[in-house]
């Protein structure tokens, strides 16, 4: 299988997980915390815009996914969206602990963002878009 191929794969079930995720904590705000046993933030904003950006993100790996190589400059928004938070939940993991709902997901996240970044690698850059070559 090409890497490109793989590169499609991978990006539909980062959409597919992210997009759930962040419907999740938009639409669902509290369910999640009482789910995991965490306290709820105070209020239901601070996890309904994290939601709707990981909605964005999905929608951005949608757009990788249907021509890895045309929109390969796009994937590295996707590592640092994972190393940003694979970087806090590891800090606050390390230095004061963290929920285990937070830890899955950084897992889960660590993993993507290395696949991404073998992505990134693997993949030929395509045609800029815009751009006639």
């Amino acid at each position: 299988m090409s890497a490109a191929a793989l590169t499609r794969i991978l990006f539909v079930v980062a959409a597919v997980y992210d997009g759930l995720v962040g419907a999740l904590f938009l639409f669902a705000p509290t369910w999640p915390f009482r789910l995991g046993g965490v306290t709820e933030p105070n209020h239901p904003a601070y996890v309904q815009f994290p939601g709707a950006l990981l909605m964005i993100f999905a929608a951005m790996f949608l757009t990788i996914a249907s021509d890895p190589s045309r929109f390969r400059h796009m994937i590295p928004f996707g590592i640092l969206l994972k190393v940003a938070y694979c970087g806090l939940a590891s800090w606050y993991w390390t230095t004061a602990g963290i929920p285990g709902m937070w830890k899955a997901f950084a897992i889960a996240d660590l993993v993507m963002g290395l696949l991404f970044a073998w992505c990134f690698l693997a993949v030929r850059p395509g045609p800029e878009i815009g751009r006639s070559n």
